[in-house]
């Protein structure tokens, strides 16, 4: 049995092994870490699953971008990791479904991620809906999926997807 718990700053290191077992530690090489480079993950939307002796077996953390001129609030979603031993059995689904309710529940209105439709699109991804939307690090356009938390957020949303640059003010 497993149960889902808001990832705590002692998760760190275990979150980080298991992105490794899941990714390997050329993770760091992907087109999308450059858009993390630097910035926290949201803290309300970073969620880890344990299993019943408490080893953590599956992470999902969210990150703020910009998309386009008018620098529209997006998620990033990722990395989303499960151990691997213990991949098909659903907790990357619990993950994303649990995540994307809380997302929605503090106001966020829309989430892009780079990844493979044919696992993301049962949980509402398309490519369809970032027509307009482009993502400027080479090889991925066709990977970057999106998904609506509120209905018609992408509706004539265009240009880059960017990272999110915190004032200085």
């Amino acid at each position: 049995m497993y149960k889902i718990f808001s990832e705590s700053t002692h998760d760190y290191n275990n979150i980080e092994y298991l992105l490794d077992k899941a990714f390997g530690h050329a993770r760091f090489g992907l087109n999308s870490y450059r858009l993390r480079d630097g910035l926290e993950p949201v803290k309300e939307l970073s969620f880890v699953v344990k299993d019943e002796f408490f080893v953590i077996i599956g992470s999902i953390r969210y990150w703020p971008i910009l998309i386009g001129q008018k620098n529209y609030e997006a998620l990033l979603l990722g990395p989303l990791g499960v151990h691997p031993i213990r991949q098909g059995e659903g907790i990357g689904g619990m993950l994303i479904n649990h995540s994307l309710k809380i997302a929605k529940g503090f106001g966020w209105k829309r989430v892009i991620l780079v990844g493979d439709l044919g696992y993301y699109q049962r949980f509402g991804f398309s490519r369809s809906i970032l027509k307009n939307i482009k993502f400027k690090y080479p090889n991925n356009e066709e990977r970057l999926l999106g998904k609506e938390l509120l209905k018609g957020s992408f509706y004539r949303i265009n240009g880059q997807v960017k990272r999110y640059e915190i004032s200085k003010n």
